[in-house]
This record gives structure tokens, C-alpha cells and sequence, in this order.
């Protein structure tokens, strides 16, 4: 049976072109406007508002909770003080990504994680002999999230206390006289906010952030425009950039977190926990430990930059017009080296509005890893391939100041 979100009623009367899809057994909406390229311009210049409230959460309590984690997850949360989240991800004892999410710390003993995907039986069979409580309380919350550069303005007007917030902070406040949640997240790569409300008020939550966004530019916005900017901010997709480990045909589907480019994680892995170097004994931490040390990953997940005159060159020798759509593609697009050997794969790319280039999210080996370095990026034209010049780019694509600020 396919649900809706405690949003729903909200969502459904403002989606003017009954487009929806399925997230996580839930309706969400696809584009709410004849084009989301309007919506997409309402997360970059103004604000949109977002219903992420089919994330899957899990809350963990109780006097184990921060060593349980500590000994699952690969960011340490004992470095996570209460009010603050931190983007994490967990592995399996090869190093491999199983998922990703967000982690935040309402209490010393208490902890809420998003999740894509079903993960309480997994995280309830490595519980032990811990004094750890985990529930599955996606039910229980809805999440709005308000994403762009007046969003921290919207945040003011109804929550005053959350809209000094820093980058992945959060506070517990009340809005339309409703006990809630927010936080300085989001999946957009812009300023944004997260308020995470009880489901049975859900709806006076949305109305009371509708009603003051009036006049200002800002509109809800679907999935397509979110992939849009979710592609240019560099962050990654469950079964689009990586898949995950537990579900996996291969290892060709399997990626570890450093050759997802989160490698930054584990600045801190050491031998010991001596001088500030992380000693936990999570899982997968020997086989990332190894790989950093013996330099085995595969390929990087970094950005690419099409070179926009090989790309009209190529289209005006075709006779055709350079097209610029922003259609979000998910999906594997091959990567040569000058001699058409294959080097790697794009798994997300589009035009993006704001850089008016075309870019992608790609892997390549290590030896193309160096921003700058040039490859070839296969694409059709009038039915047949060809092969455009592109350079290597650190991710974030677009990262505007206001994102941290």
C-alpha cells in the first residue's frame, strides 16, 4: 500500500501537475509546477520548501547509545555535542558503504538517524549485550525543509531562536505552538533548514511557514528540481552514486567511503586514539585503515566540467543546436582517455542553470583523481556516440558562501 506524508493534504492541493512518485512507500511529488527548472530557481534565488518526510528515522537512547554507535557508525559521535548533527554514513567489515544519513544529538543518551532505506533490523542485530534502545519512529515525525537564500529569513519569522543556528546545529523550539526540531540541513548545497515536526501537527506547522513565505519567491518544489541541486552540490544518491553493500550483486556495485570522496571522514583514523587520533573499533575500520595506508581504492567520485566549446563543436558539426537541458540523467554514462579506453563511468549529470555548464558526478581512476585532468564523457548524438572533452572537478560543484555562513 503506497502512504502519503503528514504533509499530504498540504502538498497535494498546491501540486498543480499531479506528478508523483514513489519514495520509500510514500507519495511524493515529482514537480509541482509546469517546469521545475522554476522550481530549481526558487531553491537558488529565493527559498522552496521540501517534504523529506519519508526519510526512514531510528532513535537511539538510553546509557550505551553513544558507544553503540561509536562502534557502528564511521564518524565518531562522541565528538558530537548535544544540539549538533553531523552527516555520517555506516560500512560493512570490508569497508564497504552500506548507507548514509544524518545524525543528530538531542541528549547525552539521545540520538535521532535518518536513513534512505530500512536499516532497524540491521542496527537491532549488532545491539549485544549494550543497554541501547533503537525504534523506528518514521511514523511519528514529519520533516519540512526549507532550502535557499531567504530560508534563514523564513526560519526568523516563525521560529526566532533557530534562525541563529550554525551549519549542522540544531535547537528545540516551538513553532505555531508546536514543539519542534531544526536544524541547519538539507540536500540542496544551499542555506537551509530542517524542521522536524510531530506528524498529528504537521499541517499547522506548514501552514504557519506558508503563510509568512507569502510574496517572497517561494514555492514547494518536487524531486526533479532536488536531483538538480543535489547533482551540483556533489552530494551522493543510494542506487544512483553507490549502492548498497548489503544489497549488492558484486563488488563492482560496491564502493567504500573514500572512493566516494569522503575521505575527509577519517582524517583522524590512527593506530590509537593518542593525539586526537580516532580509535574506535567501528566496523569496516581495518579494511578503510588499509586502504588509506595501501592507497587500493579503485576510482574517485569526483565532478565533472564538459568543455562547453568541444561540446558545441561537436553538436554544430552535426548540424544541430547545443542543447542545454537540466534534466537531471541518473545514470552511467562511460568515461574515456584520448585513445577511447574506457576509464570510468558518470553516474549523475545535467546543464546545470547556475554554472550554465554541462557536469557530472563521475568515477575515475586515481591517476585522473587531479582537478583539471582532462577525459573524454560518451554521449549520443543523432544516434550515435560521441565523445566530448571534460575536466576533472572537486565537488562541490556549486557552493555558495551562504551555505556555512
Amino acid at each position: 500500500m503506497v502512504r502519503t506524508t503528514p504533509f499530504h493534504e498540504r502538498t497535494s492541493a498546491l501540486n498543480e501537475t499531479g506528478l508523483w512518485e514513489h519514495w520509500s512507500n510514500r507519495l511524493v511529488a515529482t514537480r509541482y509546477q509546469a517546469s521545475e527548472k522554476f522550481e530549481y530557481f526558487a531553491i537558488r534565488n529565493a527559498a522552496g520548501l521540501f517534504d523529506t518526510s519519508p526519510l526512514y528515522k531510528y532513535r537511539f537512547t538510553g546509557p550505551d547509545a553513544e558507544r553503540f554507535l561509536g562502534g557502528v557508525l564511521a564518524r565518531d559521535p562522541s565528538k558530537l555535542a548535544v544540539g549538533h548533527a553531523q552527516y555520517t554514513l555506516w560500512c560493512d567489515d570490508r569497508g564497504f558503504v552500506i548507507e548514509d544519513g544524518v545524525l543528530l544529538r538531542l541528549a547525552a543518551d539521545a540520538f535521532l538517524l535518518t536513513a534512505a532505506e530500512p536499516n532497524l533490523a540491521y542496527f537491532q542485530e549488532l545491539v549485544g549485550r549494550l543497554d541501547v534502545g533503537i525504534e523506528d519512529v518514521s511514523d511519528e515525525w514529519g520533516i519540512l525543509s526549507i532550502q535557499g537564500p531567504r530560508s534563514r529569513d523564513l526560519v526568523a519569522a516563525v521560529a526566532p531562536d533557530a534562525a541563529a543556528i550554525g551549519y549542522f546545529d540544531l535547537v528545540r523550539t516551538k513553532l505555531a505552538g508546536v514543539d519542534v526540531i531544526v536544524s541547519r540541513t538539507g540536500y540542496t548545497g544551499d542555506l537551509g533548514f530542517e524542521i522536524w515536526v510531530p506528524a498529528a501537527d504537521a499541517l499547522a506547522v506548514w501552514d504557519a511557514v506558508w503563510a509568512v513565505s507569502r510574496g517572497q519567491g517561494v514555492i514547494p518544489f518536487g524531486m526533479t528540481a532536488l536531483y538538480m541541486a543535489r547533482i551540483e552540490a556533489g552530494l551522493v544518491l543510494l542506487d544512483v552514486d553507490f549502492h548498497s553493500s548489503r544489497f549488492a550483486w558484486s563488488d563492482a556495485d560496491r564502493t567504500t567511503p573514500i572512493e566516494l570522496g569522503l575521505g575527509w571522514m577519517f582524517r583522524s583514523l590512527g593506530a590509537d586514539a593518542k593525539n586526537g587520533q580516532d580509535g574506535r573499533a567501528f566496523i569496516g575500520r581495518e579494511a578503510i585503515r588499509r586502504e588509506l595506508r595501501e592507497r587500493t581504492s579503485r576510482w574517485q567520485l569526483t565532478g565533472l566540467v564538459v568543455d562547453w566549446r568541444d561540446y558545441d563543436r561537436i553538436y554544430g558539426a552535426a548540424g544541430l543546436i547545443p542543447p542545454k537541458d537540466h534534466t537531471p540523467i541518473q545514470d552511467e554514462y562511460f568515461v574515456y582517455d584520448d585513445a577511447l579506453n574506457q576509464l570510468g563511468y558518470a553516474t549523475s549529470q545535467m546543464y546545470s542553470p547556475m554554472l550554465q555548464r554541462h557536469i557530472a558526478l563521475a568515477r575515475v581512476p586515481l591517476d585522473r583523481a587531479t582537478p583539471g585532468s582532462r577525459v573524454k564523457l560518451e554521449l549520443g548524438v543523432t544516434h550515435r556516440y560521441e565523445y566530448f572533452d571534460a575536466f576533472v572537478t572537486p565537488t562541490p560543484l556549486f557552493n555558495p558562501q551562504r551555505r556555512t555562513a
